[in-house]
């Protein structure tokens, strides 16, 4: 196999069910980039347990997540796709660029600032986390990183430690990352809020539409999402954030323009929007599901992670000898 010119890298939490937001801003991509790159997909456990979990939980989220990727069209032989604490070099990573951050720089980070606003107190994983990411990043001299447009930040933060380490030990110690967004449909708003983004820890179950939803659930959540009272179909998110989020959503699923379903919907009501959204919904939802029910409990996909935590491992192994040698640590004499 000839060896491809760029390296991919993202992850997502094991944390339950992918809603559509996480899949239109992330995962979506991670299948168009294994024909571009040389891609490593992560399960990011250690990213969990920021936030106390129960550890059958967790475990069973992983292999949710490790399924859920094949089911969205990754290539578990193409990418290598692992669980993030069998590859010790991320946590050694991690703390090696937590000393070389600022208090100032993390204390910034909106997730932070968010989780931590109800109290004086937060847990200190919520604080360090994002050094955590830039590791997972940097371990394997990413190119191109995969995410959300809410991820923006911890990219930049990213770039930031690369550069900083740079600029100390010399241009060959971390490859400068670069974040690839989506532009429509990478930020999907809550259904029943449009002002908010779309969450997993939401309230209403109606606020999202996950991955392995049915055709049922697929409908009411659609049908029962925010609007408002004027009528007109139109791309406008300040003016208009609920029909603005399912333009958007359709726009996505369908590879359509915005302009295109703006002038295709003119005068007709919301009803039909979102009648016509439910079904595209299903269309691109439904062979997710039946790949998911056939790969869940196989010893396949076991396999298949422990495989790409070995290849992994052996990137991962290389760099931490090269950064270990530049900062001076261990007995390499």
């Amino acid at each position: 196999m000839t060896e491809k010119k760029i390296r991919v890298f993202s992850g997502v939490q094991p944390s339950g069910n992918i809603h559509i937001g996480n899949y239109l801003g992330a995962l979506k991509q991670f299948v168009a980039l294994q024909q571009e790159g040389d891609c490593i997909y992560c399960i990011v456990d250690l990213h969990a347990i920021t936030l106390p979990k129960d550890p059958k939980e967790l475990r069973t989220h992983i292999l949710d997540i490790a399924a859920l990727y094949s089911a969205v069209g990754l290539d578990l032989k193409e990418s290598i796709v692992f669980v993030q604490s069998d590859v010790p070099g991320h946590a050694e990573l991690s703390w090696i660029l937590t000393c070389c951050s600022y208090t100032g720089e993390l204390s910034r980070m909106t997730q932070f600032k968010d989780k931590s606003r109800d109290g004086d107190s937060a847990a200190t994983g919520l604080f360090v986390y994002p050094t955590l990411m830039a590791a997972d990043i940097l371990l394997y001299d990413t190119n191109i990183v995969p995410v959300g447009n809410d991820q923006k930040q911890h990219i930049e933060l990213t770039r930031d430690l690369a550069i900083r380490i740079n600029n100390r030990f010399g241009e060959d110690t971390f490859v400068v990352p670069e974040g690839r967004f989506l532009k429509e449909g990478a930020r999907v708003m809550a259904l029943d809020d449009p002002t908010a983004k779309m969450s997993k820890s939401a309230e209403s179950e109606f606020s999202r539409i996950s991955l392995l939803d049915d055709e049922a659930k697929i409908k009411k959540a659609i049908m029962r999402a925010t609007t408002d009272s004027d009528g007109e179909i139109r791309y406008d998110v300040e003016n208009k954030p609920g029909v603005s989020n399912l333009l958007s959503i359709y726009s996505a699923f369908s590879g359509r323009s915005i302009e295109s379903l703006e002038k295709d919907y003119s005068g007709l009501g919301y009803g039909t929007l979102k009648k016509d959204l439910v079904e595209v919904t299903i269309v691109e939802l439904k062979p997710v599901r039946e790949r998911y029910d056939e790969v869940r409990n196989s010893e396949e996909l076991v396999r298949s992670l422990r495989e790409g935590a070995e290849r992994a491992g052996v990137i991962a192994e290389k760099t931490m000898k090269r950064i270990k040698e530049k900062f001076g640590l261990g007995s390499r004499w």
